[in-house]
């Protein structure tokens, strides 16, 4: 078996999506519909815990919200006003039950279970401090060192052996944890992964994005701030900010590509972003060409920019098939070979000895451009001018994103010109970093004191990575010259 979307196998893996609900009549219900919108966010697994008053009630699969939570009884089996649910691509633990969220323990103070979007940079080291000390991890996810750290502190109230537990944490975290005592969101001091709240009625929300509010009818408020933990109880909502303030650093990818264009990130339509990064690129690499045609879905409103600004079409001139599932049997090679078609393929009256200007957001490997530079060759196109809505990838992301490793990153073995002939482009550019933050409303990005995180571009981590430089010496670790693009 493979998948069925091979170009997708060269994406970057979107990091987690969390969604919770505090008194709400049918909260399950709410949250299974909340992480529909999320789907895009993880489609390994997916998971539900609620909280009826007396006990705690979970209910985890693997594969999609569809075909699992959709069904009346399980639904029925997760009784109570509050409910956190998680959808999972994993970035840290295997793929297996034992990892899907929220995870779930019993501490002296009572139950506990977190929904975490994000990773951990020293959950290694936290790990086997933990073990050497006896905790018996159930999981192999770094979210599980959270709850370790909450059991083994030595703080009184649950609440502070919670916000003891984060201060020992590095790296990007966004979690919805449900207690007997309420429930608990809150965000990373930097702010790297997304949390927003809204309201239902009487019911207050927390999702990773606003569309998971729209979906349910719900009203946004605001999003969670970098470094606030929100607390909702029986008492009300309450709001604190535990950590000494630092300059936020949002990732900057949720803007390209992660989040659904539906959704507003930042305070800003991410849908108007993308249009403003497609005109960037067209100012900055500017083409003659017949056609505009974006790698569909996500290349799309980043192509609508483009074709906007230079005055060239916008044709579909990629077709998407939405009726794919996860996974067929291959029984020989040819099938094999033609299985590259079924998500996507060339509208070749369209295509046919046309130049093209092909929009896409990112290149990882390499390995999906191949494939769709050549689809559009043997369809006829007599250019194919590919125009990336991102600058390079050359490092590898340790907040929540599955990039490969950096040896196996193209911009980070290649020039662009060299790019551009592996992937068999007539030629090839990326939007400029400046470009990028251009598109986000400011004026460039400020080296000194940047507005977001952007490392998987520029190499510049907001925090320490610990587990990286304990695995790896520290000189390799260093930024290694990039090589002048011919």
């Amino acid at each position: 078996m493979i998948t069925t979307n091979p170009f997708d196998d060269d994406k970057l893996r979107e990091e987690c999506g969390v969604f919770g609900i505090w008194n709400a009549e049918t909260a399950a219900a709410l949250v299974a519909l909340g992480l529909h919108a999320l789907q895009h966010r993880g489609q390994e697994a997916a998971g539900i815990t609620t909280w009826d008053g007396r006990e705690f009630h979970t209910h985890r699969a693997m594969g999609h919200v569809a075909g699992n939570f959709d069904r009346d009884e399980v639904i029925r089996g997760l009784p109570g006003r509050a409910a956190c649910g998680h959808v999972r691509y994993s970035t840290t633990g295997e793929t297996a039950l034992r990892n899907v969220q929220p995870l779930f323990a019993e501490l002296s103070s009572g139950g506990f279970a977190v929904a975490h979007n994000g990773n951990l940079s020293n959950a290694t080291k936290l790990r086997r401090d933990l073990v050497r000390r006896g905790a018996i991890f159930q999981s192999t996810s770094d979210t599980e060192t959270i709850i370790h750290l909450v059991a083994t502190s030595n703080y009184r109230t649950l609440l502070d052996r919670f916000i003891d537990a984060l201060k020992k944490l590095e790296g990007a975290y966004s979690l919805v944890c449900l207690t007997p005592e309420g429930m608990i969101a809150c965000r990373d001091p930097l702010g790297v992964r997304p949390l927003v709240m809204g309201q239902l009625g009487d019911s207050v929300i927390f999702a990773s994005e606003t569309v998971a509010l729209d979906v349910c009818g719900a009203r946004f408020i605001r999003e969670v701030d970098p470094g606030e933990l929100v607390i909702v109880s029986e008492e009300g909502v309450r709001s604190i900010h535990p950590f000494a303030p630092v300059r936020a650093r949002p990732c900057i990818f949720e803007h390209v590509y992660f989040s659904r264009p539906d959704s507003v990130m930042n305070g800003a339509s991410v849908y108007n972003v993308r249009k403003r990064i497609g005109a960037e690129l067209a100012q900055e690499s500017p083409v003659e060409a017949d056609l505009v045609v974006p790698v569909p879905d996500s290349g799309t409103p980043a192509a609508i920019g483009y074709a906007q600004q230079s005055g060239i079409p916008f044709e579909l001139g990629i077709i998407r098939s939405h009726y794919v599932g996860r996974t067929f049997i291959q029984p020989g090679d040819q099938v094999r070979h033609l299985g590259v078609k079924l998500k996507h393929n060339a509208n070749r009256a369209l295509i046919d000895g046309q130049r093209v200007v092909l929009i896409d957001d990112s290149i990882v490997r390499g390995t999906t451009s191949v494939k769709i530079l050549q689809m559009l060759r043997d369809a006829g196109a007599a250019e194919v001018h590919l125009r990336i809505a991102s600058p390079p990838t050359r490092h590898s992301c340790y907040y929540g994103v599955d990039t490969p490793e950096r040896a196996k990153l193209l911009a980070a073995q290649m020039t662009v010109a060299e790019m551009a002939a592996y992937i068999g482009a007539d030629s090839l550019a990326f939007v400029s970093v400046d470009g990028l933050y251009r598109a986000l409303g400011e004026e460039k990005r400020n080296n000194a004191e940047p507005n977001h995180c952007d490392a998987c571009f520029t190499g510049d981590y907001p925090t320490r990575l610990t587990d990286q430089e304990e695995a790896t010496p520290v000189n390799q670790l260093a930024l290694t010259a990039e090589r002048v693009d011919a």
